[in-house]
């Protein structure tokens, strides 16, 4: 199964679609948050479903903080980040992780790209699609089974 992950794409949903466009086609996208209603756009204009948490600029109660589910045989968390105090490393993340016996875990905020493994869990940080910014990213997943593949794909302004 292909996964495209967005996170903190903060307004910029265009620059998403035309990702989708050149990366096409994807089983299932996921977006981490900031702004969650830019999921929305792309599930309406892209016509897929999109598993999307909200961040902590987004208006608190209209879509979950987290989600726990299952992709394939991969028990998948995905969040924001805010909460765990990712710009500060990964501790909370990972006890959260481990509580919850997530395989893979999805995160944003820090609008930094990075793959990690930590006590055997995979955290992908798709990092930003931010205007302006001068690393916009996003990742691809390769699942199959228990076997996680993750790739950061950096684009070119």
């Amino acid at each position: 199964m292909k996964c495209i992950v967005f996170s903190d794409t903060h307004g910029n949903y265009p620059l998403a679609i035309e990702v989708l466009t050149h990366a096409a086609p994807a089983d299932m996208i996921f977006h981490l948050g900031d702004e969650a209603e830019d999921a929305s756009m792309i599930e309406s204009i892209c016509q897929t479903k999109v598993q999307k948490v909200a961040g902590n600029c987004d208006p608190p109660g209209k879509f979950p903080r987290e989600i726990s589910m299952f992709v394939e045989e991969t028990k998948v968390l995905l969040t924001h980040g805010d909460r765990y105090h990712v710009k500060s490393g990964l501790a909370k993340l990972v006890e959260r992780a481990v509580a919850v016996e997530a395989n893979l875990v999805l995160y944003g905020h820090t609008h930094q790209a990075s793959i990690e493994r930590i006590n055997d869990i995979l955290f992908v940080n798709p990092g930003s699609l931010l205007r302006g910014s001068s690393s916009k990213s996003y990742a691809v997943l390769k699942i199959e089974a228990h076997h996680v593949e993750a790739q950061i794909v950096m684009l070119e302004e």
